[in-house]
């Protein structure tokens, strides 16, 4: 964390919020463009609003009111086809407001905290350009599977049901427009609100990085003082990535427990039909709503998890440079005679076996089971060791929601509750039959 920072480019041009064209981000503001979300002049942002009103909005309305197909046979009749379109159209207007939002007003390389990657380590500022070029790969691999299942379905519809399906002049051609349509807005919308959820999962990773960089420090001797001010650093990142997402988490936790509930409730109702035709594509939306809201969760709980895994280190620290040292008349940790070099402890785990054993995935420097080496020549105090500890057990950092730490304890609390609403709508609906 000391020696390998060296800037990759002048500071300068990273207090830019709009930097230029040949950077790093010149693939992202490319995609952004492409979908047409970039409002950075007023001609782009009109075309951005009108495309979003319209594949957004109103298409899905027209094929609601004008394609319901209430005459249709058993097969081609979609009596879900509303919670379908006001569920999507709900969640990608929330995406697309918050992600025109927090452009516009930080700027693309300020939002994604490029600007504040000339104080990382090198190791960090790769792993973080590497996260991002993927990030577009991710979005990519969550959208095309289901869009490819959603153009099956749309093109065997109309295919099949064109002489029952409403339409305008020619029947091939007006089915043909109209399935384009209903497609694009579809991709469109589960495209808005992946990328969304994609970022806040790339800015988390980047997190991520800085923490498993900072856990470095308890491996050589390092000052007291700057360790506290490394995590001080770290600590308001993430009160500001918890100030700008949690508006959106919020409101796409409650939107998405609302469409699945809506969901329950019509398809365990005595008259409803289920089968593959009518209720497919609301399976499909539902998995598409959880697959984004389990992208956030995930993502947020994780850099809780290795934020909250400092405390640990930090104690685990304190009790191996305790163990190691003598005590002293003023209270220093002095150097050991007896011991040249970095002495380390026995890499073993807790229950005594060696680390050839696996202990999984997430084991790394910042969580794992390993003794951290005794320095010989460690001049940090007891007191002093013992402070940073306690500065760390009562400042617990991570992603919040208007006070609520989204921890796995938090997440538990969710289950529980959705769960228990899951039981009380079925004995509503399935009990009284």
């Amino acid at each position: 964390m000391g020696d390998s920072r060296e800037p990759l480019v002048d500071r300068t041009k990273f207090t830019r919020s709009i930097s230029h064209a040949q950077d790093e981000l010149q693939s992202f503001r490319t995609y952004l463009r492409w979908m047409c979300v970039d409002q950075s002049n007023i001609w782009t942002a009109c075309l951005s609003w009108f495309l979003f009103i319209f594949l957004g909005l109103v298409v899905p309305a027209v094929s609601h009111f004008l394609l319901a197909c209430s005459t249709c046979d058993a097969r081609h009749a979609r009596p879900y086809d509303w919670v379908v379109q006001l569920s999507l159209s709900s969640v990608a207007t929330l995406s697309f407001i918050c992600l025109t939002g927090f452009v516009k007003k930080y700027g693309l390389r300020r939002f994604l905290f490029f600007d504040k990657l000339c104080d990382e380590s090198e190791t960090v500022r790769k792993g973080y350009t590497g996260q991002l070029n993927r990030s577009l790969k991710i979005v990519s691999i969550f959208v095309l599977p289901c869009f490819i299942a959603e153009t099956a379905y749309k093109v065997w519809w109309y295919a099949s049901g064109a002489s029952q399906i409403p339409f305008l002049g020619i029947v091939w051609l007006s089915d043909t427009v109209a399935c384009i349509m209903e497609l694009w807005s579809w991709l469109y919308r589960t495209t808005v609100f992946f990328l969304v959820c994609v970022l806040f999962r790339l800015i988390c990773n980047l997190q991520v990085l800085r923490l498993q960089d900072f856990a470095q420090v308890f491996q050589v001797d390092y000052d007291v003082g700057s360790v506290l001010s490394e995590h001080l650093r770290i600590r308001r990142h993430l009160r500001i990535i918890s100030h700008r997402y949690r508006t959106f988490i919020l409101w796409c936790l409650i939107l998405v427990t609302g469409s699945q509930f809506t969901s329950l409730l019509i398809t365990t109702k005595a008259n409803s039909e289920l089968n593959i035709y009518k209720a497919g594509e609301l399976a499909m939306c539902s998995i598409t709503l959880l697959t984004g809201l389990c992208i956030l969760l995930r993502s947020a709980t994780k850099i809780t998890h290795k934020a909250q895994s400092v405390t640990c280190l930090a104690a685990k620290w304190h009790v191996c440079a305790t163990l190691d040292s003598f005590d002293a008349n003023d209270g220093e940790t002095p150097r050991t005679p007896g011991i040249h070099g970095r002495q380390a402890f026995p890499h073993v785990g807790t229950d005594g076996e060696s680390d050839g054993e696996d202990a999984g995935d997430e084991e790394d420097d910042l969580d794992n089971n390993k003794l951290i080496p005794a320095y010989a020549y460690s001049t940090i105090s007891y007191q002093k060791r013992q402070a940073l500890v306690t500065y760390f057990e009562n400042n617990r950092a991570g992603i919040t929601i208007y006070g609520f730490t989204l921890d796995r304890s938090t997440l538990h609390t969710i289950f529980g509750i959705e769960l228990s609403l899951v039981l009380w709508l079925l004995g509503k609906t399935i009990g009284s039959l």
